[in-house]
């Protein structure tokens, strides 16, 4: 199963969202389909083995809307017949996102047709050459627009657009709005004087009835706006009607068009009656104008992630062996970003952005990192020092070596899980989806028992029919559409600039509801370097015959505790032992085969290290003198390894690991948001308590294995005391993680923590975690304020159009308010960039 992010243009309301996932989903090979109104992206999940990516854009056109496409033109070399030019063509169409290939054989050039971000030049060229043709070098070396520029320049040619629109609209519906109020108040009779009569004299030598002449000009006036301003709205309506889904299109265009066409009657059946030209005008003027500022606000809501992409750089210098050997060997060459492969070495100078995430292998410089982890402080960096790409080197120039490029970064890898969290939706969001599917028919049905019931109850057609225009036109289901989706995609926006990234939106829906947080003591509330502060000997040999010992047995151990230990025997430059019959025993330590050097006559010996439990499972007996000597150690909060040599306990291993810095900061920042703080740990209760102690938790679990911790998770979550987060950073806790209703992943821990994660914190502080529910709870307070104003502003309005409350400029005054209603709901979910937490 492949998936596959699409932008989308010409959505006007969420019913548009809904009717394109709707289309997608009865697409044969389409497993699921998700449209985000808001940040106007469609995410498909599909089999390419029944339907292509340009068979699902297809599908989006035919449907009414469009996918912005790129294109670009190269030129091949090597094509002999009409049969290399098919060939191409074939092998080109094979790559996903490529949607059309034409190969020119006359002019030895392919013109193609792609999406952006599924397939890029780079492949295209490479397929080209794959099939035994070429790509001049130039050609190949030609930057083209980036996948956000071509978005970027499909959404500018939309607005414009709407401004152009907008600018007609309102340029003929003011002066019919004057001139309409002018005539209803008796101003143009005040100005005009004896040449003027209302409704029964003549303009002075025409003959025609003033009234008359005045609906023609106000006809005049309103055509422009009605076939040029509206027309996007007849569209759009006319294929939501044809998809069975109508939409706000549908009513603003039913609307306008019921005022427009009645007093198109009136004036050309010479009835005298009243004609409402200028309501339909200002109709379409005035949402117009909502449109036109709500694409424009629309495009801030991802100003954010926006950001993240331009940190790219698109050139970098790469070190290139010279074709001449005077000189110096290698030569810088400004090379597209696209082009840079792994091992490439990278120069960086200051003030430039790192291009690829790499090892420094000459150069010392700062490098500003605020822009991936939120942390304001640059970091020095010297040879064999890592640098992500998008980072900002400031002093000295760096030459690096490129370990991963492309969308292997971490910038790409933070890009794509921001975007994929911004596309999905929140629990929260299903009722408003749901309204919003029968809302249209809701309204229409309300606009017609509005029109019955006045034809009936008072017997005039004309207030029957505007009570009508302004149901249809107040009705607003924007506002329901754009009231989640708005808030979630600002507010992981912000959380991105702080370094805060969540995997999609019930997670930061849950994270609003956390009450407990388990914090996993090594790497998250310690250093995650355990250091041996002594080494205690039984047997009257020297500590270090032990520590020897141990670190031979232990060299071939990952743990943390099994790398300090080791550490410590080479910093005294003590000889270590080659080691057979390796076993690691989670939750307890290791035994091996040690020999040679470090046992006496050279002799093989069974060594065991590790825990009490270990002790008590390979038989090893401790002693009072050894138990006494274990407990002053782990009262002191210190770690204790027992040494055992085949079967007798020869030595003890105190070690610490010291609390992080701002481990106390950060668990302070959760208990002052009311949260209960649990500290969960392998380790024996006194060294546990140690550590509790120092950092302030309010409840810790010692001596928990690591297939325990998952465990413990679902106990307290049937405690029923609130959602429970857990936070941590190793393997051992993926499944705890998983388990978690809301799995935190702290720093640069392993890929698997940070998969199984629901929330990843790059900057590798525990006060994140306070943070991030910080955000969590505004984004969700947002949503709900959202929701709220769209389900009153709806609630409350239309009955009072449906009542006639706004008397004959019910339309007029209702256009203004569905407008404003859809930038009250954007404006408060920006009200988030500036979110301090």
């Amino acid at each position: 199963m492949h998936s596959i992010e699409l932008p989308i243009t010409g959505m006007t309301c969420a019913n548009c969202a809904n009717t394109i996932e709707r289309v997608l989903r009865k697409t044969p090979g389409v497993a699921d389909a998700s449209v985000n109104f808001a940040g106007e992206h469609a995410s498909i999940a599909f089999d390419p083995a029944q339907v292509s990516p340009a068979q699902i854009i297809e599908r989006v056109r035919a449907a009414g809307y469009d996918v912005p496409l790129a294109h670009v033109e190269l030129p091949i070399v090597g094509m002999t017949c009409a049969n290399c030019a098919n060939t191409i063509e074939r092998v080109v169409k094979k790559l996903p996102g490529v949607v059309a290939v034409n190969v020119n054989l006359a002019g030895e050039r392919a013109f193609v047709d792609y999406l952006p971000g599924a397939t890029s030049i780079a492949e295209i060229i490479a397929a080209i050459r794959a099939a035994g043709y070429d790509v001049p070098t130039q050609a190949a070396a030609t930057g083209q627009a980036s996948p956000l520029e071509i978005e970027r320049a499909a959404r500018r040619a939309e607005i414009a657009d709407r401004r152009r629109r907008m600018i007609v609209g309102l340029i003929f519906a003011l002066p019919a709005f004057v001139l309409s109020m002018g005539r209803d108040l008796g101003l143009l009779a005040a100005l005009l004087g004896p040449n003027f009569a209302p409704m029964t004299g003549e303009m002075a030598g025409h003959g025609m009835p003033e009234h008359v002449a005045i609906n023609w000009l106000l006809f005049a006036l309103a055509l422009p706006v009605q076939l040029y301003t509206g027309w996007p709205y007849y569209r759009h309506g006319y294929q939501a009607l044809r998809n069975g889904a109508p939409n706000m299109d549908v009513l603003v265009a039913l609307g306008s068009s019921v005022a427009f066409a009645y007093s198109v009657f009136v004036l050309l059946s010479r009835s005298g009656g009243h004609v409402y030209f200028e309501t339909s005008a200002a109709i379409l003027a005035l949402i117009s104008v909502g449109k036109y500022l709500e694409a424009r606000a629309k495009g801030r809501t991802s100003a954010a992630i926006e950001h993240l992409i331009g940190l790219a750089p698109k050139t970098a210098r790469v070190l290139r062996a010279r074709d001449s050997a005077e000189g110096d060997a290698y030569e810088e060459i400004e090379t597209p970003i696209e082009q840079i492969a792994v091992g490439d070495v990278i120069v960086a100078r200051p003030g430039e952005r790192i291009a690829a995430d790499g090892v420094v292998i000459a150069g010392r410089s700062a490098v500003d990192e605020s822009m991936i982890t939120g942390e304001s402080v640059p970091r020095d960096k010297q040879p064999g020092d890592p640098v992500t790409a998008g980072t900002l080197n400031k002093e000295g120039a760096l030459r690096y070596e490129a370990v991963r490029v492309g969308q292997d970064t971490t910038l790409a890898q933070i890009i794509r899980l921001v975007e994929q969290a911004q596309g999905s939706k929140a629990p929260i969001q299903a009722l408003a989806d749901r309204i919003s599917a029968i809302f249209v028919p809701v309204v229409l049905a309300i606009a017609a028992l509005t029109f019955i019931a006045w034809l009936l109850l008072g017997g005039d057609f004309q207030r029957a029919m505007i009570n009508a225009v302004a149901v249809l036109v107040i009705a607003c289901p924007c506002a329901l559409g754009l009231a989640t989706p708005t808030a979630i995609m600002v507010g992981m926006g912000r959380g991105a600039e702080l370094g805060i990234l969540f995997k999609n939106s019930t997670a930061l829906e849950q994270a609003a509801k956390i009450g407990v947080v388990v914090l996993d003591k090594t790497g998250t509330l310690t250093q995650g370097k355990p250091a041996v502060t002594e080494a205690i000997s039984f047997t009257g040999a020297p500590p270090e015959f032990a520590l020897a010992l141990a670190a031979s047995a232990e060299k071939h151990s990952e743990h943390p505790l099994a790398q300090a230990i080791v550490e410590a025997a080479e910093a005294r430059r003590l000889p270590l032992a080659p080691a057979d019959r390796f076993q690691a025993l989670p939750g307890r330590g290791v035994t091996a085969l040690v020999a040679n050097g470090s046992t006496p006559n050279g002799a093989h010996h069974l060594v065991a290290v590790g825990n009490l439990k270990l002790m008590q499972m390979q038989g090893v007996a401790v002693d009072a003198q050894a138990g006494q000597t274990v407990a002053g150690l782990q009262a002191a909060g210190r770690t204790v390894m027992l040494v055992a040599m085949d079967g007798a306990l020869i030595a003890v291993i105190g070690l610490m690991d010291a609390p992080r810095p701002e481990a106390q900061a950060g668990v302070a920042e959760l208990k002052r948001r009311g949260i209960h703080t649990i500290m969960l740990t392998g380790d024996n209760a006194q060294a546990a308590q140690a550590i509790a102690q120092a950092v302030g938790v309010d409840e810790f679990i010692a001596e928990v294995l690591p297939a325990g911790k998952a465990a413990q998770i679902a106990t307290l979550q049937a405690a029923g005391r609130g959602k429970v987060a857990m936070v941590g950073d190793g393997l051992n806790d993926a499944p705890a993680l998983a388990q978690a209703d809301v799995g935190i992943a702290i720093g640069a821990g392993a890929d698997v923590a940070i998969e199984a994660a629901d929330i990843t914190l790059v900057r590798n502080d525990l006060r994140g975690v306070a943070q991030a529910i910080d955000l969590a709870r505004l984004t969700v307070r947002g949503i709900r304020q959202n929701l709220f104003w769209a389900f009153f502003y709806n609630v409350l309005l239309i009955p009072a159009a449906a009542l006639g409350v706004f008397q004959q400029y019910g339309p007029i005054l209702a256009a203004g308010a569905m407008a404003f209603s859809s930038l009250f709901v954007i404006g408060n979910s920006l009200r988030l960039r500036r979110a301090q937490v």
